[in-house]
C-alpha cells in the first residue's frame, strides 16, 4: 500500500531539515517558498476494497495539522460525492519543525540569530553567507557564540597580534577554546577580516596560528652528533639534542653527512660516524627541515620501513632534498630478512616519482603484491649487522670545514 501516510510526511520534512533548508529559511525569510510534499492516495480499486482503510488513513492525515493538504472533490460508484486530498503543502519552515518535533531548536536558532545581530550587526552581516551555509553548526555552537564572537571581533581589532593563542585576554575566552574551535574560526576569519590580515598560504588547522598572525608553538628537531670531533661544547658525552627549528637551520653545522630515522631505538643506537648526525622522526613532516640551507651540502641518508609508506616518505623527502639517499631499503636487505617480514595495514597506491629505478622497483613489489600481501619490513627488525655494514661501505667523507668554502 502506498499510500502517504504521517511517517512519510515527516521523513520528508526531515530531509528538509537535515540538509539545512528549515533554519535557513529563518535567516532570509523572504527566501522561503512553501514546499510541496510528495504524496500518494488510494487509487479506485482500493477505495472501492477497502472503504474502512481509506477513512482510517483520511482521519490520521486530519491529525497533521502542519501540513496543508488540497482536497479534490469527485463521485465515486461506490462511495458517492467524496473528497481526497490532491495536493500536501508545508507552508513555513516553523510548520516543517513543528512536524519532526524541532520548534525548540528553531527556537534557540533564532535567539543565536538574534544574539548575533545585537552583538555587532556590522559583524552579522558579514558572517551571514556562513550561517547561511552552515545552519546546523551554528545551532550545535549555540551556546559557543557569545565567545566566538568575541574572539572574532578582537581580531578584527587585533589584527596579526604576533602574540600566542594564550596571551589573548578576553573574559571567558581561554586558548583551549580558541585551539578547539580553530575549524569554524577559521572559516568566519576569513570573512570578516581584511585580505591583508590573513596569509592565504597558511591552510588547516595547524596553519591557523601563521594564517591569522599569531605566534607558533615552534617546530623542534632532535638528533644526535655521531662524531665527537664535531660535538656541540658543553653537552658531555651524550649529544642527544633537541632544537627549535631556526636554531637547527641558523646553526654552524661542521657534518658531510646527515642520517634519518623513523624508529626511536635505531635513533639511540646509531653507531658513530665521523663528519655525521642523525635526526629523528622527520616522517611526512620534512617542512621543518626548509630553512636548513646546510642541509644541501652534505650526503643526506634516509632510514625507513621497506614497505610503501617508507618509500612514500623517501619521495617526499626529496621533494625538499633532492639529492637524499636511501639506506638499508633495497631488496637485497629485504630479501635477507624473509622471517622479519610483517603486514602494512593501508599500502600507499599513488605513483612515487621520485624513486631510482631500483627503488621503484622494490616499490611497484610491495604495492602490487608481487613478494606477499601487504607486506613490509620495519625499519627496527633488520639485523644490527646490516646497519653497520652498509655504514661501513661508505665512501669517506672529508669533514666540512666553513673555512674553506668560498
Amino acid at each position: 500500500m502506498s499510500w502517504t501516510r504521517r511517517a512519510d510526511l515527516r521523513a520528508q520534512a526531515q530531509k528538509l531539515w537535515d540538509k539545512g533548508d528549515l533554519l535557513r529559511a529563518l535567516i532570509d525569510p523572504a527566501a522561503w517558498q512553501p514546499r510541496r510534499l510528495r504524496l500518494g492516495v488510494p487509487g479506485s480499486a482500493e477505495l472501492a476494497d477497502q472503504t474502512q482503510a481509506v477513512r482510517d488513513w483520511l482521519n490520521e492525515l486530519r491529525r497533521v495539522p502542519q501540513v496543508r493538504f488540497i482536497w479534490r472533490e469527485f463521485t465515486h460508484r461506490v462511495l458517492g460525492n467524496s473528497s481526497l486530498p490532491d495536493e500536501a503543502w508545508l507552508d513555513t519552515p516553523q510548520a516543517g519543525c513543528a512536524l519532526i518535533g524541532r520548534t525548540q531548536e528553531a527556537e534557540r536558532f533564532a535567539a543565536v540569530l538574534q544574539t548575533i545581530k545585537a552583538f555587532d550587526a556590522e559583524l552579522a552581516q558579514q558572517i551571514r553567507p556562513w550561517l547561511t551555509k552552515r545552519p546546523l553548526m551554528a545551532l550545535d555552537l549555540a551556546k559557543d557564540w557569545p565567545r566566538l564572537l568575541a574572539v572574532l571581533r578582537w581580531l578584527q581589532t587585533n589584527p596579526r597580534p604576533g602574540i600566542y593563542l594564550r596571551q589573548v585576554d578576553l573574559p571567558s575566552v581561554d586558548s583551549k577554546f580558541i585551539e578547539s574551535h580553530r575549524a569554524v574560526l577559521a572559516e568566519l576569519l576569513d570573512l570578516c577580516l581584511p585580505p591583508a590580515a590573513v596569509d592565504p598560504s597558511a591552510t588547516g588547522l595547524n596553519g591557523f596560528c601563521r594564517r591569522y598572525g599569531f605566534k607558533d608553538k615552534p617546530l623542534r628537531i632532535r638528533l644526535r652528533v655521531l662524531d665527537a670531533a664535531v660535538a656541540v661544547p658543553g653537552l658531555g658525552l651524550d649529544q642527544d639534542i633537541t632544537l627549535t627549528q631556526a636554531d637547527f637551520a641558523q646553526r654552524d653545522w661542521r657534518v658531510s653527512r646527515v642520517f634519518m630515522t623513523e624508529n626511536e631505538v635505531n635513533f639511540l643506537a646509531f653507531p658513530n660516524v665521523p663528519g655525521s648526525v642523525v635526526i629523528f622522526g622527520a616522517g611526512y613532516g620534512f617542512d621543518v627541515l626548509q630553512d636548513a640551507a646546510w642541509l644541501q651540502r652534505c650526503a643526506v641518508f634516509y632510514w625507513g620501513d621497506i614497505d610503501t609508506h617508507g618509500f612514500a616518505i623517501l619521495d617526499q623527502l626529496r621533494s625538499h632534498l633532492p639529492h637524499a639517499l636511501s639506506l638499508l631499503m633495497d631488496r637485497a636487505t629485504l630479501l635477507a630478512h624473509r622471517a622479519q617480514w610483517g603486514t602494512e595495514p593501508q599500502p600507499v597506491l599513488r605513483d612515487l616519482p621520485r624513486l631510482t629505478p631500483n627503488e621503484l622497483a622494490v616499490f611497484n613489489d610491495l604495492r602490487d603484491n608481487h613478494l606477499q600481501p601487504q607486506l613490509r619490513l620495519e625499519q627496527e627488525r633488520i639485523g644490527f649487522g646490516w646497519l653497520k655494514a652498509a655504514l661501513g661501505a661508505l665512501p669517506d667523507l672529508p669533514v666540512f670545514n666553513p673555512l674553506e668554502t668560498s
